[in-house]
């Protein structure tokens, strides 16, 4: 059995104010550069080894796992980045601000096909909204868009199951955490609001992913007891 750590990144400038990031990025904040060293020496604290890492290939992942990986003593671990478990795709509205996206854009395109409803949309709704404004033709339908997701996912859990690996610790993103989730457990309620730096805790054995744990920050807590100490 694979026990999979997955990370949301840190905190980034666009995260801080209010950006969408997309496959746009930017680099941690002083505080999110903070967030994943105490996450690090969460890991550490508990004894957690990991046997690989894995995280998508953009500059706010690879940034984060440096920082996880120097202070939970895992440098040297077997790492390799996979372009299929980046964040979703905005196309024109990477780089915009969160709310004229989710609150202006979306919000109209279903009022106007009347299928405007109460909460937040499920993904093949918002994806495919997102693919029909973007007037940039980047933007992923949603069968292209849950068939990276669930692919990559799936392929770095087979590989590190061949290589035996017990523990990998895989750092993404928080739309692309989110749509995972529910892909492989659709009876979930769909992840929201994930935190910067928060673990969701998954298993994989023959052929099989389990959930646990959703959006964990006790591993950051932890992290922060020790530097307040």
């Amino acid at each position: 059995m694979v026990n999979i750590y997955l990370v949301r990144h840190g905190k980034t400038m666009f995260n801080t104010i209010g950006r969408a990031q997309g496959w746009s990025d930017t680099p941690l904040t002083a505080a999110g550069e903070m967030g994943v060293t105490e996450l690090g020496l969460g890991f550490k604290a508990k004894g957690i080894k990991f046997d690989r890492a894995y995280s998508s290939d953009s500059g706010r992942t690879i940034q984060t796992m440096g920082f996880i990986l120097a202070n939970s003593e895992n440098e040297g671990i077997p790492y390799r980045f996979d372009k299929r478990i980046r964040e979703w795709c905005f196309g024109s509205f990477d780089g915009g601000y969160d709310g004229e996206l989710f609150d202006g854009v979306l919000p109209r395109i279903f009022a106007e096909n009347g299928s405007l409803e109460e909460g937040f949309p499920d993904d093949e709704k918002v994806a495919n909204a997102i693919y029909a404004v973007d007037t940039a033709g980047w933007a992923e339908t949603w069968e292209q868009l849950s068939g990276r997701i669930l692919e990559g996912f799936t392929d770095i859990a087979k590989e590190s199951e061949a290589a035996d690996a017990s523990n990998i610790v895989i750092v993404s993103h928080g739309m692309t955490i989110g749509s995972f989730v529910k892909l492989i457990r659709p009876e979930l309620p769909r992840p929201h609001g994930l935190d910067n730096g928060s673990v969701t805790h998954l298993t994989y054995e023959n052929g099989k992913f389990s959930v646990g744990k959703v959006g964990d920050m006790s591993y950051r807590e932890l992290g922060n007891k020790i530097l307040t100490k």
